[in-house]
């Protein structure tokens, strides 16, 4: 049974990696490897944010004054 990984926990093992491949002391095949595993907790975490985006909403006060719920929307520009 696979544990699921925080956000908060992805990004700091991505940190590591990047600062792995920053020291630029592993040989290619592992740096490759490490990159890999990186693109693929870019992507986990990418993931993350677009559930969390979607269960974000907003309050909007309306003209009577009455409040009312609006889903986040990004402003794509």
């Amino acid at each position: 049974m696979d544990k699921e990984v925080s956000f908060e926990e992805n990004m700091k093992k991505l940190e590591e990696i990047a600062v792995e491949l920053e020291k630029g002391d592993l040989d290619l095949d592992t740096s490759v490897k490490k990159f890999e595993e990186g693109m693929k907790i870019s992507k986990e975490c990418s993931e993350m944010l677009e559930k969390a985006e979607k269960k974000i909403t907003m309050l909007i006060k309306g003209d009577d004054g009455e409040l009312t719920e609006e889903n986040f929307v990004q402003n794509e520009e």
